[in-house]
């Protein structure tokens, strides 16, 4: 008997052995993998419990945007967005099939009441057998300003990007085409599918958002750029030095630019007024790669600025094409606008806000706000400095030259009755392009709001300023908004 045993426990004993191993390795491997587990789109179960919950609403002052209705179907609740359109490129959609965007994504765990600053709430939810509802998210949108934004666009290819120079809420963000996401977060999964697949094949890229992801040849705006760059490394003595306007060859080059700016040698304040290509060419050559480079960057250049809301970061030229930098051509070409200059709008808003802001950046956000369904408050927005662009010295300077624009230059069409207006528009002609692209960028003192109005196809002449007529009315249209 016993020798019949010790085989016995040896075979039981390597039996629990390998039963341990096998309860470890799935337990470990479950933990391990569970995010992975969860996000993988083929888990139908999960998915179908996540596209079933009440998610919590996304607001515009006291008016929700998006929120979740309650359904007689297997999902049991339907996600719905008010002005779908309108509002697209700040809420994103919520769809069974293609998951998230925008607000919806990046604030997903909150809606759902599962972000780990809602963790008491969870808790106490789950002892008593519910569901946990999601957290309010708040946005710092001013309603009024995003549908005067979205009328004065009036159906173009553009984006507009207001935001409040203080402290980078956004108090705007258009982007046209826009979209539905009603159509995107139907239960109808075929319809979903259809929607999905004709918005991806509209060559007008309906849910592109030009405001944020998309840059773009800034023209003459980028002049703002230039001129900070020759205040603040001393190439230029203030908005009354003198600075050379007259024909100017780039170097190494037979392109010649030519002088009618109002005299051989004119202020640097009356060669933004009037947009003056050789004097602004001259001084990007003389800035070179590295003090035009040092300025971008000081304005957030090459970094995603936004948080809240996918963004791309502008910059000065393209690296990847130019591994070894720019020559003085180039470089002057640049300190124009042109060349390979590409920004987002919302990059442009920050540059008319950090002007306004006594030369400090402040981070742009969307989300003031998130509360628990009981409102609590589980966060609040903190205002953040990105830099020091310029000095306040130089801030004034260009302050005084803005306004200068729209008192006795191009930018009068932005003219406010009782409010102190600044502003820059830059029109770019691309020679491989019909297109016209229309830039304003603004500010108003008294409302302390700067404002970017982007055209991407103005309907324009070729001898007309697009940035005023096609981009400054858009942009008074939203201060007006605002006031």
């Amino acid at each position: 008997m016993n020798t019949m045993n010790g085989p016995i426990r040896k075979i039981s004993v390597l039996a629990m052995v390998m039963f341990a191993a096998l309860l470890i390795n799935v337990s470990v491997s479950y933990v391990l993998r569970y995010d992975s587990l969860n996000e993988n789109t083929l888990n139908r179960r999960v998915m179908d419990a996540r596209y079933a919950q009440q998610r919590g609403p996304i607001m515009v002052g006291n008016n929700p945007i998006a929120s979740s209705e309650k359904v007689k179907d297997r999902f049991k609740y339907l996600r719905s967005y008010s002005d779908g359109p309108l509002y697209a490129p700040i809420t994103g959609f919520y769809s069974y099939y293609y998951g998230a965007s925008a607000l919806e994504d990046t604030q997903s765990a909150e809606l759902a009441g599962q972000a780990d600053s809602q963790f008491i709430d969870q808790l106490v939810d789950k002892l008593a057998g519910s569901e946990p509802p999601g957290g309010t998210v708040e946005t710092t949108i001013t309603g009024k300003a995003q549908r005067a934004a979205w009328k004065a666009l009036a159906g173009r290819t553009g984006a507009v990007v207001a935001l409040d120079a203080a402290t980078g809420a956004v108090k705007a963000l258009v982007t046209s085409p826009s979209y539905d996401p009603n159509e995107l977060a139907t239960h109808d999964l075929d319809a979903s599918k259809a929607a999905w697949e004709r918005l991806n094949a509209d060559p007008a890229k309906p849910m592109a958002n030009r405001a944020t992801r998309e840059i773009y040849p800034t023209g003459s705006a980028f002049k703002l750029i230039t001129a900070a760059a020759a205040l603040e490394q001393g190439l230029v003595d203030g908005p009354e030095g003198l600075v050379d306007a007259t024909a100017y060859q780039l170097p190494l080059s037979s392109k010649v630019m030519e002088g009618k700016c109002g005299g051989d040698e004119i202020t640097l304040a009356k060669a933004l007024v009037v947009s003056c290509n050789p004097a602004f060419a001259r001084l990007g050559a003389e800035l070179g790669e590295s003090g035009l480079q040092r300025q971008v960057e000081a304005f957030g250049f090459d970094q995603a600025p936004l948080k809240d809301i996918p963004s791309t970061a502008s910059r000065l030229y393209s690296k990847a094409a130019h591994p070894d930098g720019i020559d003085l051509a180039q470089a002057a070409m640049t300190g124009i606008g042109e060349f390979e200059v590409g920004a987002t709008p919302l990059q442009m808003a920050m540059i008319g806000a950090a002007i306004l802001n006594d030369g400090v950046v402040m981070r742009p956000y969307v989300v003031d706000t998130i509360t628990t369904a009981d409102l609590k408050p589980v966060f609040r927005a903190v205002p953040e400095q990105l830099s020091q662009a310029v000095s306040s010295d130089t801030a004034l300077a260009l302050r005084e030259m803005m306004v200068d624009v729209v008192v006795n230059g191009t930018g009068y069409r932005a003219a406010m009755n009782g409010v102190e207006v600044g502003g820059k528009t830059g029109t770019y002609a691309p020679e491989s392009s019909p297109k016209r692209y229309a830039w304003f960028v603004a500010f108003a003192t008294e409302l302390n709001v700067a404002v970017c109005a982007f055209v991407e196809d103005a309907d324009l002449e070729n001898t007309e300023i697009g940035g005023a007529r096609a981009a400054a009315p858009i942009a008074k249209a939203v201060m007006e908004a605002l006031r």
